[in-house]
């Protein structure tokens, strides 16, 4: 997540955006396409680095704002609003984000895994790597009762990569990973234990770009690859953004992650697999689910460039790559 869109969240869109939006229905048409589906969304589908993730019949949306933001739609198609999860911060942070603006959470990632549900969310503030990844989990969504995980891992400015945009992996044997990181030295991924569901080993980079922004990865594995999604470039700056989804796959999640043509990932490599369109400006902070939906936010230039949400079935071509 671009540090820019702190500023955003202090401004008009910290007063608007999570208030409930009622929108005529969101079909998006990024590129033709006449296999996927791009869901027509209404209710309050303000929000930005949206995590996808589904309990029972209900889809949950986690997202950037105060105490990480929650969404629920029992039907896949209108959102309403949730409590968010930390109603006050914990005392932690401040101790490792001291200057961190109060109880504002970036890019939260929600999955299942071992009986849980674990939330990664990050902390920072704009311009500064000093920033922290924490974590929070409970038996389940409905259920609530979030137990605070604590610290996961910490950057400082001295560090050349910054501890924000955590994605929670599980690997082809079952094993979790975390794959994280924004701008700096790129993305990384390191092994998480089963039980602290913490760092134990080593960080490995898996993408970085010389110019250009590049952040926000997720991991996901499908028969045989492990496939990286990222944003890069600029969001947060409404309709002027120009973020935008790439993808890049490898036979192992450490890497090397390599792009349609061959190119790495660790050399600016990545096929664009949404830059928007004349609505739909920089998409981005994207999250997959089970493989098959894609969820992100994109400003909506017919709304004054307010973050919204947009959720499509994600299509894999013949050669195995993701597509509309």
């Amino acid at each position: 997540m671009l540090k820019a869109w702190k500023k955003s969240v202090q401004g008009k869109f910290a007063r608007t955006a999570f208030a409930a939006v009622t929108s005529a229905a969101l079909l998006l048409s990024v590129v033709p396409s006449t296999s996927a589906e791009h869901w027509a969304l209404t209710g309050d589908v303000a929000v930005h680095d949206p995590s996808i993730t589904k309990e029972g019949n209900a889809w949950y949306i986690f997202s950037t704002g105060q105490g990480i933001q929650v969404q629920r739609s029992d039907d896949g198609r209108n959102f309403y609003r949730l409590p968010q999860i930390f109603l006050s911060p914990p005392s932690w942070w401040k101790s490792y984000v001291p200057k961190q603006k109060t109880n504002d959470v970036w890019a939260p990632d929600a999955q299942k895994y071992n009986g849980r549900v674990w939330v990664y969310y990050s902390i920072s503030t704009f311009g500064s790597r000093t920033s922290a990844i924490g974590l929070t989990s409970a038996t389940s969504i409905g259920a609530g009762s979030w137990r605070d995980d604590g610290l996961v891992l910490r950057t400082t400015d001295s560090d050349d990569y910054n501890a924000i945009d955590p994605n929670l992996v599980i690997d082809a044997s079952g094993n979790p990973w975390l794959s994280f990181g924004s701008w700096n030295s790129g993305l990384k991924v390191t092994r998480l234990d089963k039980n602290t569901m913490k760092p134990t080993g080593q960080i490995y980079s898996i993408a970085r770009r010389t110019a250009g922004g590049l952040e926000a990865p997720h991991v996901t594995y499908r028969n045989g690859y492990y496939y990286l999604f990222a944003s890069i470039d600029n969001c947060c700056k409404g309709v002027d953004s120009n973020y935008k989804i790439i993808y890049g796959r490898s036979t192992s999640i450490t890497g090397p992650y390599v792009d349609k043509s061959g190119k790495s990932l660790m050399d600016g490599g990545g096929t664009i697999l949404d830059a928007g369109n004349d609505r739909w400006r920089g998409p981005g902070g994207q999250s997959v689910y089970n493989n098959s939906v894609i969820a992100r936010h994109a400003y909506d230039a017919t709304d004054g460039g307010n973050p919204k949400l947009l959720i499509s079935d994600l299509k894999w071509d013949s050669a195995g790559w993701p597509t509309y």
